[in-house]
């Protein structure tokens, strides 16, 4: 194919337009506009000079079960998402030898229901996306669903023998195609882990030189604790780390990025252009002294009136927490809370807030997902210091159940594009390109992130004039604005807004050349 009268990001400022040439999945050409010189054959897609940019990569996507629903993939390619990279916060699907389905109920609320995996290796899992979505999909192991494999819900240390088993299902993993690995410190069970435990597994990582992606373990004023923990086990191990969704004050999280880069560890992070989080209640609002991964186990031990009246002190403790809560999915007879705030709910079922959420929370069996707004520490400000570092990628997050999510699922990309591109914002279009693609694709070692001559022809057309993000909270599925042709190895994938119905994504490995090509 030839995408004609393209403008490509040169340095500050645009190129003339030009024509890229595509010959098979892969750039061929990239010649001034008209020159008709070796022509692939195929269709012509006039870009009329909008700007070509490289797939955008969401470095932090939830799309397990959702890439698979076709409003979700319009939603991708709309803000011009061609790679989502998967197995988050230390939960995801695979590996799951013992078919349990483990990570389907403790992350209900996030991951969903897939359509057809129902347990096995990472192999397995990636073979359900390949050739099946129209993006490339890459995953990391998660290393809550491994220890959960080996040890289940136990708040325990692992043993040497333990240890050794988790570390053969991290080699498995990697082995079957996982970019890495990622932990999700304030998540049960990889909460529990210990140094050894941790160190050991990135240790295996830093051996194929790829990359830990972590939800570390505290963020706003305990990021710059956290981000000193993860500089630790960096330098003890030598694995690359990446930092899930970095949020807090910008002067405390630049300075322990700063402090760790003078370690001689050099972090990279994603970021979403929201001031509100979302996740599942359990993990905002319960003590992790909970067997929260097993929602069984809780829904007993809630039944104990000691263990009660302890999680009732607790929950006391978060007043400042409940008026910033909003439902966003809550499965079965209490689904009309979806959308209202904890307190309307509360005020509803003439109760307190607490109480309200310990109710939703047993009713559901702990599947609730909530929006939730970051602490005063967040602001604005922060968001474009963060998103301004040298070490930054985007990542939206994005959750899909329920009838209200957090609409960054629809919104991330333009929106960031609109806060940060010049003239009111510090970015070029070659800083975009690195933002969104090239910078993502390296952290996690594919073979994606640039359109020169060689380079996978996974590219977006946007037009400057017409980008935007519509979804809101109160509606959070509009679809963005100002992307309406994307292209996934060589292929047409998203027509004038409209999908086309190919599906060339592929489940990508790690490329010994990560992003540089």
């Amino acid at each position: 194919m030839i995408v004609r009268g393209a403008r490509l990001p040169l340095g500050t400022h645009l190129s003339a337009p030009v024509d890229l040439h595509v010959t098979g999945d892969r750039v061929s050409a990239v010649v001034p506009a008209g020159r008709g010189v070796d022509l692939p054959e195929g269709p012509v897609l006039d870009a009329g000079g909008r700007v070509a940019l490289p797939g955008f990569v969401d470095a932090h996507s939830h799309a397990e079960s959702a890439v698979f629903d076709a409003d979700v993939q319009a939603a991708l390619l709309r803000q011009g998402v061609t790679t989502v990279v998967l197995g988050l916060d230390g939960v995801s699907y695979a590996p799951d030898p013992n078919g349990r389905g483990w990570a389907g109920e403790y992350f209900a609320g996030i991951l969903g229901a897939h359509p057809t995996f129902r347990g096995g290796s990472v192999a397995d899992l990636l073979a359900t996306y390949e050739g099946a979505v129209p993006v490339n999909v890459a995953y990391l192991a998660p290393h809550g669903t491994i220890r959960h494999a080996v040890l289940g819900a136990s708040d325990a240390p692992a043993d040497d023998d333990a240890r050794a088993r988790i570390v053969a299902l991290l080699r498995e993993a990697l082995d079957d195609g996982a970019v890495g690995l990622s932990t999700g410190l304030e998540y049960v069970p990889a909460a529990h882990a210990d140094r050894a435990e941790l160190e050991a597994l990135l240790t295996e990582v830093a051996r194929r030189d790829l990359v830990h992606a972590s939800h570390m373990r505290g963020y706003e004023e305990h990021a710059a604790r956290a981000l000193g923990e993860l500089a630790d086990l960096a330098l003890a191990t030598g694995v690359r780390t990446h930092v899930s969704h970095l949020h807090g004050p910008a002067a405390e999280v630049l300075g322990a990025l700063a402090a760790a880069e003078a370690r001689g560890v050099s972090m990279t992070h994603d970021t979403y252009p929201f001031l509100r989080g979302c996740s599942i209640l359990s993990m905002v609002a319960l003590p992790t002294w909970l067997p929260l991964a097993d929602a069984a186990a809780t829904r007993a031990a809630l039944g104990d009136p000691a263990t009660a009246a302890r999680v009732g002190e607790h929950l006391a403790t978060l007043d400042d927490l409940w008026p910033r809560v909003t439902l966003a999915s809550v499965p079965g007879d209490l689904a009309w809370t979806e959308g209202l705030a904890l307190l309307e709910v509360a005020s509803r079922l003439g109760t307190t807030p607490a109480d309200a959420a310990l109710r939703l929370l047993v009713a559901s069996d702990l599947r609730v997902t909530c929006i939730f707004q970051q602490p005063p520490t967040g602001t604005e400000a922060s968001l474009t210091a963060l998103a301004t570092h040298g070490g930054h990628t985007v990542g939206s997050d994005s959750i899909y159940p329920g009838s209200r999510p957090h609409p960054r699922g629809w919104a991330t990309f333009p929106a960031t594009l609109a806060r940060m591109l010049a003239p009111t914002g510090p970015w070029s279009w070659a800083d975009a390109a690195e933002h969104l693609a090239g910078r993502g694709a390296r952290a996690h070692s594919l073979a994606r992130g640039t359109l020169t001559v060689g380079a996978v022809a996974d590219l977006v057309l946007v037009d400057p004039d017409r980008l935007a993000a519509r979804a809101t909270y109160d509606d959070p599925r509009l679809p963005a604005e100002g992307i309406d042709d994307v292209v996934v190895a060589g292929v047409q994938v998203l027509t004038d807004g409209r999908l086309t119905g190919a599906t060339p994504g592929r489940a990508l490995r790690p490329d010994p050349e990560g992003g540089r090509r």
